[in-house]
């Protein structure tokens, strides 16, 4: 489904990433963890193709298709989807309106959009007057309207309640085993992980790719012992004591 090689990237004169090599294959839920400013946000950027960032060496296919290239409109209707950490407020332009352009079906906007306790926020502007976990929630509902095939999602649940949590995770690994769809999902607080059978894990410390294991056993490890610990690691893997 989605295979990076070799991938470095960098933002101005900063290089973020460096020699990432990653695969996701159909059905696989892949988490990444790392601390602030580790390029976590820029690697789901780049493969989606947002301007800004510079691939200097390597590449990204997504279904034997080298995307390098391509805009991020035509990278969307190949069937890749980003929710972001912080999307914007848009003034004049309403959940509705961008929900039917997104999606014909009004019965799957409707049925979607109770599924996630937003129907009556759709006459409502994007993203204005509505908290973080509404913002979420709103966020998860227009990527999941594209019926994309690979899902970007980047810390799904921060600043989200428990309760929101609960209802995004159900509603995203509904779809994702509907679906058969593939997922790259970054957290911080590992939340998600409550809702979603990921298999795969890693950790990205500045631009590298420092460990790879189960996604619980990632997360213990950070929570026991720090990011630190997997500084040590050998090879992008969780060195045994």
């Amino acid at each position: 489904m989605l295979k990076i090689e070799n991938l470095s990237v960098k933002s101005g004169d900063n290089l973020i990433l460096k020699d990432i090599s990653l695969e996701i294959k159909k059905r696989d839920i892949t988490v990444i963890f790392g601390p602030n400013g580790s390029g976590k946000s820029t690697l789901i950027k780049t493969i989606i193709g947002i301007s800004g960032y510079e691939v200097v060496e390597g590449a990204i296919y997504f279904e034997g298709e080298n995307i390098i290239n391509l805009p991020v409109s035509k990278r969307a209707s190949m069937g890749i989807g980003i929710m972001f950490q912080n999307p914007p407020k848009i003034h004049g332009l309403r959940i509705y309106e961008i929900a039917k352009y997104l999606n014909k079906n009004e019965n799957e906007i409707k049925k979607l959009a109770e599924k996630l306790n937003i129907l009556e926020f759709l006459r409502r502007e994007i993203n204005v007057d509505l908290s973080g976990g509404e913002i979420k929630r709103v966020e998860l509902f227009q990527v999941l309207l594209q019926k994309p095939k690979l899902l970007l999602l980047d810390e799904p649940e921060s600043g989200v309640d428990i309760e929101n949590i609960s209802v995004m995770g159900n509603v995203l690994n509904e779809y994702l085993n509907e679906n058969e769809c593939s997922a790259l999902i970054i957290t911080h607080t590992g939340y998600i992980l409550d809702y979603i059978n990921a298999k795969n894990g890693c950790v990205l410390i500045d631009g590298k790719i420092r460990c790879k294991s189960e996604p619980f056993k990632i997360f213990e490890m950070i929570k026991k012992s720090g990011y630190k610990i997997c500084e040590k690691c050998e090879d992008g893997r969780i060195k045994r004591n």
